[in-house]
């Protein structure tokens, strides 16, 4: 059997970020005009750093999600854990005055650590796995 996978290139993902032309998930953009469509406003918190912001929310527009939408990022200077950022920031949300109905990713890291949310929900990811 032959391994057709090729390892996790930081370099070569930060370029694919940049071109902003990632499919969305059918079933996450149904989900997300689902969620506008019973009055919630999802907050996509991601991992990406805040210099990727323009190409990000960019992408995020061209598969069709729009709205006031919310999206957070890293800040350039954070030296912590992805767990260490998302849940501080999901904390600041809480502390703003939202409510956590869900929490949704791909990734252990975008669901650990508190607060998480009234419910959480862990995707497959056919393209990588953070371990």
């Amino acid at each position: 059997m032959v391994d057709r996978a090729t390892p996790y290139n930081w370099t070569s993902f930060q370029e694919y970020a940049r071109q902003a032309s990632a499919p969305a998930l059918p079933e996450t953009k149904r989900l997300y005009n689902k969620l506008l469509s019973v009055g919630i406003k999802p907050v996509i918190l991601t991992g990406r750093r805040e210099a990727q912001r323009t190409a990000t929310v960019t992408n995020l527009r061209q598969q069709g999600f729009s709205g006031s939408m919310a999206v957070l990022l890293k800040p350039a200077e954070f030296k912590g854990s992805s767990v260490t950022f998302k849940s501080g920031e999901r904390q600041k949300l809480l502390d703003a005055g939202y409510v956590i109905v869900g929490n949704i990713g791909d990734q252990w890291s975008d669901i650990l650590g508190t607060p998480e949310g009234a419910r959480t929900f862990k995707l497959p990811d056919p393209m990588y796995y953070i371990g």
